[in-house]
């Protein structure tokens, strides 16, 4: 029986080869013995486990074989992994485990990584940690069963204390991260305050190298290739890595870089995505979704198989990393994952044609004269047929490079089109405080407010007036707090027409033509060359 590859380590939706689904099985071939021979040389490395007497007084987890196939960009095979993992699903809270969550890098900074990387004409290169999770420490006391097949003769009643995590442990994630985070503070990395997987360490007065870390993948980039070397010399020395190179394919991200700039795209995810839904040889559309069409809850027509309504509307959100023109479409048909109506499925379905027809699509960053942050902001008044909310959407530029986009529901009804409008701008205002700390942080402080353009003069009006007048008197407290970013100099609203306003295509469907020139305005065009 064929299983799902990886998306954790591929983010390829396709079937994978045929792969064991039992030891006995996988003992008989080759290649997967050899790969369980290499999971276990690498635990016995890294001293993992010593065996000692069952204890009476805690509970043994057991193990599991896993084989999995992992492959190239193109498609082909690039190694057989047999991993080790823990049946985490018998561990007892606060006996076993105690913290679980481990930070990963933002997209919205990765994007923001490639943006300055093509700004100063740097290039991102990409490491892979071996057998990440096995170099994480354990601080509770946590014993397992010996792994099938590797039983030490005269020993079998003996069970492996785990001095460090295993795969499949709960805390096996938090583990590894306090560990690589250890390795980057003592070697001269400061951590920064706003994203706990972005680092950063300097050289002199102007020279810095910037590492982003997810789970055991890390992209890194320099403005003195001396560093990029001696970096990449000390992590291989501390762990087991592969040197991937220059940065091509990342969490199912495809980037390609060149003196023309970088280029961000997801064509082999939207090919698989479109392949598994039997869509790929569908009639392409213009738009991602029609202009007149109102979904709702409750609209009479028959139900349709929520499973696989939830595994597209998912797999668009994961796409919609590089496709901000398809993101208030996939917004929308997201708020029905619970029950999912043959309305909805049609909706998603024309996203799925509209990808069809532009899954080479993606994001240019090129070289500007000056890259300062800006962002847009808008709204939908009462878009929300069933509760009557509006729709927020917000779009930042690092010049015109776009690095973080919105759109989603208000959680409140808004009276008016000024309240809409001005709850929208709070939450894009907020998003521009995180932006501009984390452009600190990488040695590109915005000494300027950042511009954020509405359409709307009372919304601009009201940031600017402390008077709780009848407009704002009911609006929440937490929505006002745009008043002190702009009274501080951090934010500045100004006006722009609606024809210019480019976050109108995060907050509703609109026709061919705008929708086009919105498009381009976001820089998502086809594959550079």
């Amino acid at each position: 029986m064929r299983s799902l590859a990886d998306i954790y380590e591929s983010c390829d939706l396709t079937l994978s080869v045929l792969e064991p689904q039992k030891f006995e099985e996988a003992v008989k071939e080759k290649i997967w013995h050899d790969a369980m021979e290499e999971e276990i040389r690498v635990i016995k490395k890294n001293s993992t486990w010593e065996l000692v007497d069952r204890p009476k007084s805690k509970d043994i987890i057991g193990l599991k074989w896993i084989y999995k196939t992992k492959y190239n960009e193109d498609g082909s095979i690039q190694k057989h992994k047999a991993r080790l993992v823990a049946k985490g699903y018998s561990q007892q809270p606060r006996v076993d485990f105690n913290e679980t969550f481990a930070p990963v890098v933002r997209m919205e900074t990765i994007r923001t990584v490639l943006a300055l990387a093509a700004q100063l004409k740097t290039q991102v290169f990409q490491l892979d940690v071996k057998f990440a999770f096995l170099n994480g420490e354990l601080e509770e006391e946590v014993y397992v069963e010996q792994p099938q097949g590797y039983i030490e003769k005269g020993n079998e009643d003996k069970v492996c204390r785990l001095r460090k995590a295993l795969y499949g442990l709960k805390q096996a994630p938090r583990a590894w991260n306090s560990k690589i985070d250890q390795y980057f503070c003592q070697s001269g990395f400061v951590r920064s305050p706003s994203e706990p997987s972005l680092y950063l360490k300097k050289e002199g007065t102007h020279d810095f190298l910037i590492v982003c870390l997810y789970v055991d993948d890390l992209i890194y980039t320099t403005t003195k290739p001396r560093m990029v070397e001696a970096f990449k010399k000390d992590m291989m020395k501390e762990y087991e890595m592969t040197d991937l190179g220059s940065m091509k394919y990342f969490l199912g991200i495809q980037v390609q870089q060149s003196k023309k700039g970088v280029f961000m795209y997801q064509e082999k995810y939207a090919e698989n995505l479109l392949k598994r839904f039997n869509m790929l040889n569908s009639k392409p559309m213009d738009t991602p979704m029609a202009i007149n069409l109102k979904l709702s809850s409750n609209d009479g027509a028959p139900r349709a198989d929520a499973s696989m309504y939830r595994s597209i509307v998912g797999s668009l959100i994961y796409l919609s990393n590089t496709r901000p023109d398809i993101v208030h479409a996939v917004s929308v048909v997201s708020r029905f994952m619970n029950d999912p109506s043959n309305h909805h499925f049609a909706a998603v379905k024309r996203i799925l044609r509209y990808v069809q027809g532009t899954k080479g699509y993606g994001l240019k960053y090129t070289q500007e004269k000056e890259s300062i942050l800006v962002g847009f902001t808008d709204s939908d008044w009462a878009g929300a047929i069933d509760d009557r909310r509006s729709t927020s959407g917000h779009v930042f530029f690092l010049g015109k490079k776009v690095i973080s986009w919105s759109s989603k529901k208000q959680s409140t009804v808004a009276l008016s089109t000024a309240e809409a409008e001005y709850i929208s701008a709070t939450s894009a205002a907020c998003e521009a405080v995180w932006i501009r700390r984390i452009l600190a942080d990488l040695h590109q402080k915005q000494n300027t407010p950042t511009t954020l353009y509405c359409d709307n003069m009372s919304t601009i009006a009201m940031t600017k007036n402390p008077v709780f007048h009848s407009r704002s008197k009911h609006i929440e407290l937490r929505h006002h707090f745009i008043r002190k970013l702009v009274e501080d100099g951090e934010i500045e609203l100004q006006f722009c027409g609606t024809d210019e306003q480019i976050a109108d295509v995060f907050t509703k469907a609109l026709p061919r033509e705008k929708f086009y020139y919105f498009r381009e305005n976001l820089n998502v065009i086809g594959q550079m060359h």
